[in-house]
């Protein structure tokens, strides 16, 4: 993942993603996946990229990136919470546990810390029901949650983050 943007390796691998895809707006969807692989999200410097090797006007080329959850237009951080509101999860407590990581981070859904370390997504399902209820850090999954559980699991990330790249505590 960069600090964007539109120049030189990553320029590169995006464009090797649309000579692979033939700049064909068909593709749109597997454009703009690969795109946010190569930055982590999808700057507006990709999307009007995106939209003049495509031939698609930027305005339905960001329709389509704001429809789908799967695309984020603003960078994350190092590690993505996707804590789980669905049915099976709610009843379970999840709105306990998103007061949790709020407290926790000092952020909201949608935010990210301060020191880039964490950012907060709510989901409408991540298909774990019988685990509920579920969060996901990165690909990682983690159930039957509780309030210490949650705690427990942020801090471990926190220390990891500390020894990979001397983030302060």
């Amino acid at each position: 993942m960069s600090d964007c943007c539109c120049k030189d390796e990553n320029m590169k691998a995006l464009d090797k993603v649309l000579d692979e895809c033939g700049h064909d707006a068909g593709n749109l969807i597997t454009i703009l996946q690969n795109a946010q692989e190569i930055y982590g999200y999808l700057p507006s410097e990709i999307i009007y990229y995106v939209a003049s090797q495509t031939g698609i006007s930027p305005a339905r080329v960001m329709g389509v990136a704001t429809f789908y959850s799967q695309f984020r237009l603003e960078p994350v951080g190092k590690y993505l919470i996707m804590l789980c509101k669905g049915t099976a999860c709610h009843v379970n407590g999840s709105d306990t546990l998103e007061d949790v990581i709020c407290s926790e981070l000092g952020i909201s859904n949608g935010q990210t810390t301060s020191d880039g370390i964490f950012s907060l997504k709510t989901v409408a399902c991540l298909g774990c029901c019988s685990l509920s209820p579920v969060m996901m850090i990165n690909e990682e999954v983690f159930g039957l949650l509780t309030s210490d559980k949650v705690i427990g699991i942020l801090n471990d990330f926190r220390k990891k983050a500390q020894e990979e790249g001397g983030v302060q505590a």
